[in-house]
């Protein structure tokens, strides 16, 4: 995305670069880091796994044992039950540290010009590409439908949108302005961790370029922050995604039981 120490000035690249393509399809630097850090995290997850035991963990188990707990606990808390969190929980864990992990490697020398491939860098943060956000916004926003569907069925998680009395057309103005609802979370979701990466990368590409002999010493600090802001903004989506599904699946059962009263 940008060179730290280029003589002219920071190269900085908002848009990812084609590297080759396969079979007429495009592959970005962008894309190549998504599959290297999704490899990465399956390899390292794996390699965990079979350390864990009854005794406790240790070394770089600890921390990823702490975060998975963590993210349990406030699916747990957000979902209503510990049964729920089992079935959902491994997924937004996942979300979590495939956001993080694009975050924080992203901030290494060999990300952006310290590796090319021809005359373009073979690494681009995934999560400093919208289409990579955007992406994962949608797969996430996709599964709460299905995990919503999964918990309340089709006709009930319909009744979330379209709340009311069906003869009324005023239910189906209402209905579809909560249908666009979801499409504008989905925007928001990948557009705000893509601009809190870019901005971040940008402002360390500057100061270390004004930095110039000093330029590492000058960018320390604002990538010690950027550390910080991964992690923060892989907690912050993970967090708006339990929490989608949560009003999704509380709104059904609402309604659910209002129509059941109303029968009785």
């Amino acid at each position: 995305m940008f060179s730290y120490f280029a003589s002219e000035g920071p190269h900085i690249a908002i848009a990812p670069e084609v590297l080759f393509e396969i079979g007429g399809v495009a592959i970005t630097n962008s894309m190549v880091y998504g599959w290297v850090v999704a490899a990465f995290i399956i390899t390292v997850l794996w390699i965990l796994s079979r350390r864990i035991t009854i005794m406790g963990s240790r070394g770089l188990a600890q921390p990823v044992e702490a975060l998975t707990d963590f993210i349990y606990t406030f699916t747990s808390n957000s979902l209503g039950t510990q049964e729920r969190a089992r079935k959902y929980a491994p997924f937004f864990a996942a979300l979590f540290f495939f956001a993080l992990l694009n975050n924080w490697l992203g901030l290494l020398p060999i990300v952006g010009q310290g590796i090319t491939y021809g005359e373009s860098p073979l690494f681009r943060p995934f999560t400093a590409d919208f289409n990579g956000t955007l992406s994962m916004a949608l797969v996430a926003m996709i599964l709460v439908q299905v995990f919503a569907i999964k918990e309340s069925g089709a006709v009930g998680h319909l009744r979330h949108f379209f709340a009311g009395n069906l003869l009324n057309p005023l239910t189906y103005v209402i209905g579809l302005s909560e249908v666009f609802t979801e499409f504008t979370r989905l925007f928001s979701l990948g557009l705000r961790l893509f601009l809190n990466v870019v901005i971040g990368e940008i402002l360390i590409a500057i100061f270390a370029y004004l930095g110039g002999t000093f330029g590492f010493a000058t960018a320390v600090p604002f990538t010690l922050v950027e550390v910080f802001v991964g992690l923060l903004q892989a907690y912050i989506f993970v967090l708006l995604t339990v929490s989608y599904l949560s009003m999704a699946i509380a709104n059904s059962h609402e309604h659910e039981e209002v129509a059941a009263k109303v029968k009785v």
